[in-house]
């Protein structure tokens, strides 16, 4: 693991840390507290849904496969970017290992999250958008400079990966070398693989809608948790929030589950649409409580799998 890693996650779990207790940890634990176990288990069960939504996005570009192992690769993919300490580029490092062990070439493994990864990103880009046109409608205060800066960096950044990674494959294939090196240098079709799949601009579009549809579900899981808690916030409101925060979670992409900058996230916002901070901490909090029970499972599941496999093919 690398030092910066390390040192961004203990960065971010200090400034988690300064939050909840600046806020007041009496408040956020209430918070918390006011969801139940009822409550807690249907946040859960929409976790669940939402890997549905996006493991289908996945599978739409490679549709002659199994749809399933896309949908456990996806489990996979958040529990190790989530749960564990790496970044969000090592969660789709570990979702690509997972579908080689269902069987996948790697070539296509790789080809197929590459691509994954750009349509949600193109998904991403118009969730911002509309994000921002909701916030400009429904919240009285502005943004403040510093998280609009961000989010226009964030959105250029998205559209550049976005078009050089369309119009360049070295740059997925150096991806796929990077976080795949075995595989890449075993093989020398990486870059038809992704061909074959840009080639159909119907895979494309039904995989960036699912895609879409996965960003607003995740909102109407923000929507959700304010409302097991006790406040009131409308469905367009969560939708800017969890849309800015989006934003604000890809910029800080290298720090292991955005952590700290999630939960200072959430506590700017919410009072920007009348709510307390508290609130958006305690959502925040539920918000990893759900990803800590979804996918502890998963990857124990997972690394299960990969012992079985070393066993098996150590070589690989």
């Amino acid at each position: 693991m690398r030092i910066g890693v390390i040192l961004a996650g203990l960065l971010g779990l200090a400034l988690a840390l300064y939050v909840i207790f600046h806020v007041g940890f009496g408040a956020v634990i209430g918070g918390v507290a006011a969801v139940g176990w009822s409550g807690f288990v249907l946040l859960c069960l929409v976790s669940l849904a939402l890997f549905l939504v996006l493991g289908a996005a996945w599978f739409a570009l490679m549709p002659g496969a199994r749809a399933m192992p896309f949908v456990w690769a996806r489990m996979v993919r958040d529990a190790a970017g989530e749960v564990l300490p790496f970044s969000q580029f090592g969660g789709i490092a570990i979702g690509m290992r997972a579908l080689i062990l269902n069987g996948m070439a790697g070539p296509d493994a790789a080809a197929s999250a590459i691509v994954d990864m750009t349509t949600e990103m193109m998904a991403q880009i118009v969730f911002i958008l509309i994000g921002a046109a909701l916030f400009a409608e429904n919240s009285a205060q502005a943004l403040p400079p510093g998280t609009l800066a961000g989010i226009v960096v964030v959105l250029a950044g998205s559209l550049a990966f976005v078009i050089l990674q369309r119009r360049g494959f070295a740059l997925a294939e150096k991806l796929a070398q990077r976080f795949l090196p075995r595989i890449a240098e075993r093989t020398r079709d990486f870059s038809e693989r992704i061909q074959a799949i840009y080639e159909s601009p119907g895979r494309l579009a039904v995989s960036s809608a699912l895609h879409l549809a996965g960003w607003i579900a995740s909102a109407f899981a923000l929507w959700l948790s304010v409302r097991l808690i006790g406040r009131h916030i409308d469905f367009a409101g969560a939708v800017a929030i969890e849309a800015i925060l989006s934003a604000i979670r890809s910029a800080a992409a290298f720090v292991p589950g955005a952590l700290g900058v999630q939960e200072a996230g959430y506590a700017m916002m919410m009072p920007l649409f009348g709510l307390p901070p508290e609130t958006g901490l305690a959502v925040s909090l539920l918000k990893r409580a759900r990803e800590i029970v979804v996918g502890g499972p998963v990857l124990l599941v997972w690394q299960g799998l990969e012992g079985r496999r070393a066993l098996a093919s150590p070589e690989l």
